[in-house]
C-alpha cells in the first residue's frame, strides 16, 4: 500500500486513541497489525506510524482501557470493560472518524497510485513552503518559488 505520510495530521485531538479502542473492540490486535487495520480503513492515505501508535497503546494500558499479553513474541492488545464504555461513551466521535477515512479512501481509489505520489509530493511542498514562510520577506520569496513552479508544471500539459 501507498503511504501519503500525512497520517499524524488525519486523527485530530483524541481521536488516534479512539480509533485504536475501534479497532480492538472488533478483535485484538499487535501494533503492526492495528497500524495496518488503521491504513485500510482510509486506503493508504493516513496511515499511523508506531512512533505514534505505541505511545497510545501504552496509554491505553496504563489507563486500563485495554490490556496487552504476550504472544509469539508479540505484545497482543485487547480492550477492557473500562475500553469498551469509553468507546460507547464516545459512538458519535468513532463514526465521524471512520466517515472521514472512508471518503479519503474513496478519494484514494480514484486517484490511483501514480496520483496518490504526486498528492504526496504535493504535501511535502507544502509543509516546506509553511515552514519556511516565516516572516514577510521569507514569505514573498516562497510565493514567487510557487508560482514558478505552478507555471512549471502548467507547461508539462
Amino acid at each position: 500500500m501507498i503511504r501519503w505520510g500525512w497520517g499524524p495530521g488525519f486523527y485530530r485531538g483524541g481521536e488516534l486513541r479512539l480509533a485504536l479502542l475501534s479497532l480492538l473492540g472488533q478483535s485484538p490486535g499487535h501494533g503492526d497489525a492495528l497500524m495496518k487495520r488503521l491504513e485500510e480503513r482510509s486506503g493508504g492515505l493516513c496511515p499511523a506510524g508506531p512512533g505514534t501508535v505505541y505511545p497510545v497503546l501504552q496509554q491505553l494500558e496504563d489507563q486500563g482501557r485495554v490490556r496487552s499479553r504476550e504472544s509469539d513474541g508479540k505484545k497482543v492488545y485487547e480492550i477492557t470493560d473500562a475500553g469498551r464504555a469509553e468507546l460507547a461513551s464516545r459512538a458519535d466521535a468513532v463514526d465521524r472518524i471512520w466517515q472521514r477515512a472512508g471518503r479519503w479512501r474513496e478519494w484514494g481509489f480514484r486517484l490511483g497510485s501514480d496520483t496518490v505520489e504526486v498528492a504526496s509530493a504535493v504535501g511535502r511542498v507544502t509543509k516546506a513552503a509553511f515552514v519556511a514562510a516565516g516572516d514577510d520577506r521569507r514569505a514573498e520569496r516562497v510565493i514567487e518559488i510557487l508560482d514558478r513552479v505552478r507555471t512549471e508544471i502548467e507547461e508539462v500539459r
